[in-house]
């Protein structure tokens, strides 16, 4: 007991500060703790994941940024993609709604994404903090836009057309063929018999944290670092 108290303090010192200089309140730190305590996230996603997302959820939220502000979406990855790396979760409700795949771009690594780019061509997967824009039928099918709030990280996501898309190499039967998921050209893809349930649950401008523990990326994001100008394009 007396070791989960230091821990929790321990976490309570190093959280984030809001956009008005104010670190969270204790409230936030309860509702970080009963989300962990859901064993599908305590056994998938990484802690820090999920304090820096709640935490850039709620900054969002305080800014009005966000117009679907039920669901946080995150994904994870520090995991390989053979793991589930996708989580919808329902903030208002502390509950776990989805959970899937998800591929990372070609040039962002193998089994593990390692590498993160906001340039356009460079097939990377982008790090940060994103909300959802527009569902439409493009090559993929139904899709979902994905506009970046960081700005230099991955505020180029629209140039891109980095979206949230299905894709028939995000699958067990390929990760069993291969030993890994495929690779997109930077999108978040998910599997063919989840993307549309994903898709609908998260659309309409909700939050989405991309995270892998990159010490760079934690020193350049406005969302965890808010004398950072915040990009939101009109």
């Amino acid at each position: 007991m007396a070791i989960r108290q230091i821990c929790l303090v321990m976490v309570f010192v190093f959280l984030p500060f809001t956009a008005q200089g104010v670190p969270l309140q204790k409230e936030l730190l309860k509702d970080i703790e009963t989300l962990y305590r859901i064993p599908e996230l305590r056994n998938n996603v990484d802690y820090t994941a999920l304090r820096k997302a709640v935490s850039g959820y709620y900054a969002l939220k305080k800014r009005g940024i966000l117009k679907n502000e039920r669901v946080l979406t995150i994904i994870d990855y520090n995991q390989p993609s053979v793991k589930k790396r996708l989580f919808v979760i329902d903030v208002e409700r502390n509950r776990l709604l989805a959970s899937s795949l998800v591929a990372h771009g070609k040039n962002s690594g193998q089994d593990q994404a390692i590498r993160f780019s906001n340039v356009p061509g460079s097939f990377k997967s982008s790090l940060g903090f994103f909300v959802t824009d527009r569902t439409y039928q493009g090559k993929h099918g139904y899709s979902l836009r994905l506009r970046g709030l960081e700005r230099g990280i991955n505020d180029n996501a629209l140039m891109r057309n980095i979206v949230v898309h299905g894709a028939g190499y995000v699958s067990t039967d390929f990760i069993r063929q291969h030993g890994r998921l495929g690779r997109s050209l930077g999108c978040p893809a998910l599997p063919l018999s989840q993307y549309r349930e994903v898709i609908d649950l998260i659309k309409g401008g909700s939050c989405l944290f991309i995270y892998r523990s990159d010490r760079s990326y934690a020193d350049r994001s406005n969302l965890l670092n808010p004398e950072i100008v915040l990009h939101n394009p009109a």
